[in-house]
């Protein structure tokens, strides 16, 4: 078979994929998990996670940070909210843990940008780092904020969030959910942040436990083959030593993973520049939501089929 031939054959294959998706019903599920350093990821045993990234695209050089501004802390407040948003710290205004000067109601949660557009659609939120809920999360449907507190505390409360959003996904219809994971971070501060700190791994290693349990919720839906989710994973930082503060110009900080999952997605490693302003941008691009100029998303949607994004 020639090489004409074996190209006329990709598209097709191409063509084929996209009509087949623009026939089901568009969904998202965003994974957020805090302070995940990408080679401890590499390192982790994590085959659920695995199996995401081989079903669609990725990158471990997502910045954290725009080329634009960089003059907020490289924590968790200004990270999820550009998570979020889909915006920079000069717009949303977060520029520490503490939320003073934020605009969320100027640059809202993209579950409100959806619902502008389509109101009936229902939408999850399952959060245990409870600031991004009190001050973040909007026009929720389904809204879980959980404080966690003790020493392990994160590692309870996201097995919580993991079994109530197992029991949404499996059962209603929603059309876009976040889900996040604290563990992670949490161990880092206490025992470091790095691939040799056995705690902190088996924290990484937990969460792929719960990736795989939400993965299986979704696909035991009863209309899941009419159905086209994209799963979108990301974090807010990395870490280095016990901290992650201050890391504008250190890679293990301010260089996480993107990964971009499902049907709907091209196959492979991302080598244009992704920032995590993408992920809002992404999961619009494949629900179907025409961006509003007066939105001023700093974002673009990264890792779908041609003729998706």
């Amino acid at each position: 078979m020639n090489r004409k031939s074996l190209a006329i054959i990709a598209v097709i294959c191409i063509c084929s994929s996209v009509l087949q998706a623009a026939e089901r019903t568009k969904h998202v599920l965003a994974i957020g998990i805090d302070g995940l350093r990408t080679d401890a990821l590499d390192a982790a045993n994590t085959p659920h996670i695995d199996a995401l990234k081989a079903n669609g695209s990725y990158t471990n050089v997502c910045k954290i940070l725009g080329t634009r501004y960089q003059k907020n802390d490289t924590i968790s407040g200004p990270g999820w909210t550009s998570y979020l948003t889909g915006v920079w710290a000069d717009k949303h205004g977060v520029h520490d843990n503490e939320f003073g000067g934020r605009r969320i109601d100027r640059y809202p949660h993209f579950f409100n940008l959806l619902k502008q557009q389509y109101p009936d659609y229902r939408t999850a939120s399952f959060i245990d780092w409870y600031p991004i809920d009190k001050y973040i999360v909007s026009q929720a449907d389904v809204r879980v904020g959980l404080e966690a507190h003790g020493s392990d505390g994160y590692t309870q409360f996201d097995k919580k969030c993991a079994d109530r959003a197992i029991k949404v996904l499996a059962e209603e219809d929603v059309r876009a959910t976040m889900v996040y994971f604290g563990a992670t971070d949490e161990n880092g501060h206490r025992f470091g942040f790095h691939p040799a700190v056995p705690q902190y791994m088996k924290a990484i290693e937990t969460v792929d436990q719960h990736v795989g349990r939400l993965m299986a919720a979704v696909k035991s839906r009863r209309n899941y083959d009419r159905e086209d989710w994209l799963v979108l994973i990301s974090s807010d930082h990395g870490g280095e030593g016990k901290g992650h503060g201050s890391g504008h110009k250190l890679p293990n900080i301010h260089n996480i993973y993107f990964i971009v999952s499902g049907e709907s997605t091209a196959k492979g490693k991302l080598t244009q520049p992704i920032y995590l302003v993408d992920l809002v941008a992404t999961a619009l691009k494949h629900l179907d939501v025409k961006v509003q100029a007066e939105w001023q998303l700093d974002g673009k949607p990264v890792g779908l089929l041609p003729g998706q994004q």
